[in-house]
C-alpha cells in the first residue's frame, strides 16, 4: 500500500544512483521526485486524450516561513507539501473540466516569455545594454551619453519598444529639443539615436534605424570666440569676490588652459609643487586617454598651494571632500552678472549709459582657446601650443604621432611662464607691451 507523504517523509528521502518517485497515498498521480544531486520537486502524473501527461508542478519547500500564501502558488514555484497537494487538486480539476493544465502551463510561460521579451526590447533597457556594452568600453565621454538617454530619450520613448520607433518618432523628439532653444543639444541626441540604433542592427534588435534619411537638426559652426585683454581685466576682477572653489577655479582654467572636467577634478596627488612645479593630469581623466603634463607658472602655483585641504579624498575643488565640484552653469551665470555689474559701473564711472551696456555670451571653454590665442601672439609654435593644449590631432595625427616622443617638457614650462606673465599685466591693467615675445625657435 503506497504510503501517505508527509513533511518528515519528503526531508529525509535521499538521492540515489537514478531519478527516483515516490508517490503519494493521499492522493493518486501526485509524486515526489528526488534527483542524483539531491534536487527535490513536485509533479502530477495523468492522462488526457487517452494519453499520459507528466506535469512539474514546482521544487519543494521544506517550510514556508511566515503567513501562508494568499490567493494560490503559480507552477514553477517552490512549494510545501499542503501546498503541492492543493495545486495537484487543482490540476486535477482543470482535467476533469476537460483542459489539460500541461498545455495551460506552456501557454502561460510562452506569453511570460513574450512578456519579458518585450521588456527586454524597450529603448529603456536596450540603452542600459548600449551603453554597458558599447559606450563604457569605447567612449570616455559615456556618461554624458547616460545622461541624454536619462534626460531627453527615455521620458519619452523608455517604455516603448524600439523596433516601435520610427522616423516620425526621432523627427518629433528633435524638433521638439530645438523648439525649446537647444539646437546644440539636438545635434548631440541626433548623433547618439544614429549609434544607439546602428548598434541595435549589429545585434540583431532591429531590422532597420529609423535615423535613416534624418539630417542633423541644425547646421553647427566652429566657436572662434576669444576674450580681448579687456575682458580679461573685467574677468580677473569679477572672479575675485567670488572666493573657493569657483573664484580660483576659473582664475587656473585662464592660467592653464586646461579643460573644465580635468581642473574640477584636480587631485592632490596629481600635483608636484616642491620639486618641477607641475601637474600631471593621470590618462583615465583626459579626453584622450594621454597623460598631460601642464608646468604651472608661478600664479597657478600660487593658487593651488592656498586652496583648502577638504576630506581625505585629495579633491582640490571640492565642497563635500567625496566629490569634485559641480554647479558650473549657474556659477557661470552668477559671474556672467558679476561682470556685467562691473561693465555697467565703470560705463557710469566714463560718463556712459549703464543700460546700453552689454554682455557679449562666451563659454569657460573659450578660455581655452584664449590661452592657445595669446601663446600663439607670443610667437610660440604651432606644436608647443598643441602640446600645452595635450591635443592629438594637428601638428601631432597620424604618423607623426606615433613617432613623435619627445615630451616637449622645457617648451611647455616656457609656454605656460609667459602666457602667465602676459594675464598678470593684462590684468594688473598694465601695458602689455611689457611682454618680451617668446622666439619662434621655441
Amino acid at each position: 500500500m503506497t504510503k501517505i507523504l508527509t513533511s518528515k517523509t519528503v526531508e529525509t528521502a535521499a538521492p540515489g544512483a537514478a531519478r527516483r518517485e515516490i508517490p503519494d497515498g493521499a492522493l493518486p498521480g501526485f509524486y515526489l521526485v528526488v534527483q542524483p544531486s539531491g534536487a527535490k520537486s513536485w509533479a502530477l502524473r495523468y492522462r488526457f486524450d487517452g494519453k499520459p501527461r507528466k506535469l512539474t508542478i514546482g521544487p519543494v519547500l521544506l517550510k514556508r516561513e511566515g503567513d501562508q500564501v494568499e490567493g494560490g502558488l503559480e507552477f514553477g514555484q517552490a512549494m510545501t507539501l499542503p501546498e503541492a497537494r492543493a495545486a495537484a487538486r487543482g490540476a486535477l480539476q482543470t482535467i476533469a473540466e476537460g483542459i489539460d493544465p500541461g498545455a495551460r502551463k506552456r501557454t502561460v510561460q510562452a506569453a511570460q516569455v513574450v512578456e519579458e521579451k518585450a521588456d527586454l526590447d524597450t529603448v529603456e533597457k536596450q540603452a542600459e545594454r548600449f551603453i554597458a556594452r558599447h559606450c563604457k568600453p569605447r567612449n570616455r565621454s559615456w556618461k554624458e551619453t547616460e545622461r541624454q538617454f536619462r534626460a531627453e530619450i527615455n521620458p519619452a520613448w523608455g517604455k516603448r519598444r524600439v523596433e516601435d520607433i520610427s522616423k516620425r518618432d526621432v523627427l518629433n523628439l528633435l524638433d521638439a529639443i530645438v523648439d525649446r532653444g537647444s539646437p546644440v543639444t539636438a545635434n548631440r541626441v541626433f548623433a547618439t539615436l544614429r549609434k544607439f540604433f546602428g548598434w541595435l542592427i549589429e545585434r540583431d534588435v532591429v531590422e532597420d534605424s529609423p535615423c535613416a534619411g534624418v539630417k542633423k537638426p541644425t547646421a553647427e559652426t566652429s566657436r572662434e570666440r576669444i576674450l580681448t585683454d579687456d575682458e580679461l581685466r573685467v574677468f580677473w576682477k569679477a572672479t575675485e569676490p567670488f572666493g573657493y572653489p569657483f573664484g580660483p577655479m576659473w582664475r587656473l582654467l585662464l592660467l592653464t588652459g586646461q579643460r573644465r572636467n580635468e581642473i574640477a577634478g584636480m587631485r592632490r596627488s596629481e600635483l608636484n609643487l616642491t620639486g618641477d612645479l607641475a601637474w600631471i593630469i593621470p590618462r583615465d581623466r583626459t579626453k584622450n586617454a594621454l597623460e598631460h603634463l601642464v608646468p604651472l607658472a608661478p600664479p597657478a602655483v600660487e593658487i593651488v598651494k592656498n586652496l583648502p585641504a577638504i576630506g581625505d579624498k585629495g579633491f582640490m575643488f571640492t565642497t563635500t571632500g567625496e566629490t569634485p565640484v559641480s554647479g558650473f552653469s549657474r556659477s557661470k551665470d552668477r559671474l556672467d552678472a558679476a561682470i556685467l555689474a562691473i561693465r555697467k559701473k565703470e560705463a557710469a564711472a566714463a560718463g556712459g549709459d549703464p543700460d546700453e551696456v552689454k554682455l557679449e555670451p562666451w563659454t569657460l571653454h573659450d578660455l581655452r582657446r584664449t590661452m592657445a590665442s595669446g601663446m600663439a601672439r607670443l610667437n610660440i609654435n604651432l606644436p608647443v601650443i598643441e602640446k600645452c593644449l595635450n591635443h592629438s590631432s594637428g601638428s601631432f595625427a597620424g604618423i607623426v604621432g606615433v613617432y613623435q616622443r619627445h615630451d616637449f617638457r622645457d617648451e611647455k614650462t616656457r609656454a605656460f611662464a609667459a602666457w602667465a606673465d602676459l594675464v598678470i599685466t593684462i590684468v594688473a591693467d598694465k601695458p602689455a607691451g611689457n611682454i618680451v615675445p617668446m622666439r619662434a625657435a621655441q
